[in-house]
């Protein structure tokens, strides 16, 4: 009888103990004895980029069938993951191959394979751990990675230069692979999506094609009228599309350079090709617009907080910026930063209060009264302040009164027991002026 080998008994044995360690001294043994075998299995199942175009495999409940060897196994999965077996044949095709297997090699090893679920309490990190430790990069089953923003907030420096705005919109991030003809959706965590039909159709529609020839990678996010709906049927067991759900994408690469983490084009390149990819009249799928900025010029910083001042009135999330001549990187990357919109008010310094604790004998707060943009303001400032200013500024507290200063905040609020609004999380910026009123 063919059979698949010790596979399945090493899952058996693996799903026999939670314990990690447990587990990595099993993957360790494997290694030793070089069952290559074994890890190519789990890396059919484990590598996200792996798919067999599948979303139900049925488990073997009758006798064993004469044997299926894994090279067997190996043959068909190859053709499902080409998608030269799809539909009704692919299904026949398992079923027949399901046949053959014996109960054990099905159930535990070439199903779990085709669905890509060990069931056995562990992931690609528990083998890559070991994998890593034995020397054996031959081994390593590769980790899904998209490009990853970080705060400009921490990133001060990195703001400067030409940089591409958009808005950092409320969805859902989602990673589209066209190859083969096929689309499927990732999160960013390369978990597969089941329930945007109506938009891996929309993408095989245009990309189809040329998918065949080599893959295509569209990077993006999943909006819809409701994010809590999106989210709900986002994890939702069943197959059903998210009708309303659209897909705003924003950057594109080819497969290969995916796989290998880094882009050959810029992304002023790339934004290029996408606005070529994808018409204004897709559907579903549209295309996110970007403002370039240069904020080494004064006129870019004007333009930023314009663009900062929208995302605020439209009650978005934040901006993206992103370099123009940066490849996409599959890391968190500096080429790409995120900022949350802000508030920028020039308020009257009314009295100055003394600090508590280590601020004791220096400035604690600032109190700040003003109209700005038609809102009335009262509130306290005690953030943004370094030590030195925190100590000059109470020495010459009495000239600060009257004297106007730029404040940044997070949003704006109403006050609750009166007709003036107040600030979250109000920061100083600068002093406005050099005599009291006066803005400059």
């Amino acid at each position: 009888m063919r059979n698949a080998g010790e596979s399945p008994s090493i899952i058996k044995e693996l799903e026999s103990d939670n314990s990690r360690l447990f587990k990595e001294d099993i993957i360790k043994r494997e290694i030793e004895k070089d069952n290559t075998e074994f890890f190519e299995g789990l890396r059919m199942a484990f590598d996200p980029l792996i798919t067999f175009g599948v979303k139900q495999v049925p488990e073997k409940a009758e006798a064993d069938g004469p044997g299926l060897s894994f090279g067997e196994f190996v043959d068909l999965a190859t053709e499902l993951r080409e998608r030269t077996l799809t539909g009704h044949d692919a299904r026949d095709a398992i079923l027949e191959a399901m046949e053959q297997s014996t109960t054990e090699d099905w159930n535990y090893w070439f199903r779990r394979i085709l669905i890509k679920d060990m069931k056995c309490g562990m992931s690609e990190k528990t083998v890559n751990n070991v994998v890593k430790k034995a020397k054996r990069d031959d081994l390593k089953i590769p980790v899904f990675s998209c490009m990853l923003a970080h705060d400009s907030a921490n990133h001060e420096k990195k703001m400067v230069g030409k940089k591409f705005l958009d808005f950092k919109l409320d969805g859902v991030r989602v990673i589209a692979i066209i190859q083969n003809g096929t689309c499927t959706l990732y999160s960013r965590n390369g978990k597969v999506f089941h329930n945007f039909g109506h938009i891996e159709k929309e993408l095989e529609s245009l990309l189809g094609e040329q998918s065949k020839t080599a893959g295509i990678v569209i990077d993006g996010e999943v909006v819809s009228r409701s994010f809590q709906a999106l989210m709900k049927q986002i994890h939702r067991k069943s197959h059903t599309d998210a009708l309303d759900a659209e897909f705003a994408v924003f950057d594109m690469l080819p497969l290969t350079e995916f796989q290998a983490g880094k882009s050959t084009k810029t992304c002023r390149e790339r934004h290029e090709q996408l606005l070529q990819t994808f018409p204004q009249s897709s559907g579903d799928v549209f295309v996110v617009e970007k403002q370039e900025v240069d904020l080494d010029r004064e006129e870019g910083q004007i333009k930023f907080k314009e663009y900062n001042k929208m995302a605020l009135d439209r009650g978005l999330e934040g901006i993206m910026i992103k370099d123009v001549n940066a490849p996409y990187e599959c890391k968190r990357s500096h080429y790409m930063l995120k900022a949350k919109p802000f508030i920028e008010v020039t308020l009257k310094v009314v009295a100055v209060e003394e600090g508590t604790g280590r601020n004791e004998g220096r400035l604690g707060a600032l109190i700040l009264e003003g109209e700005d943009d038609g809102y009335n303001y009262s509130l306290n400032c005690g953030s943004g302040f370094t030590d030195a200013q925190r100590d000059e500024f109470w020495a010459e507290r009495d000239s600060l009164l009257g004297n106007l200063i730029e404040i940044r905040a997070d949003a704006r609020t109403k006050s609750q027991d009166s007709e003036t609004y107040s600030l979250r999380f109000p920061r100083f910026k600068c002093f406005r002026g050099f005599e009291a009123g006066e803005k400059v």
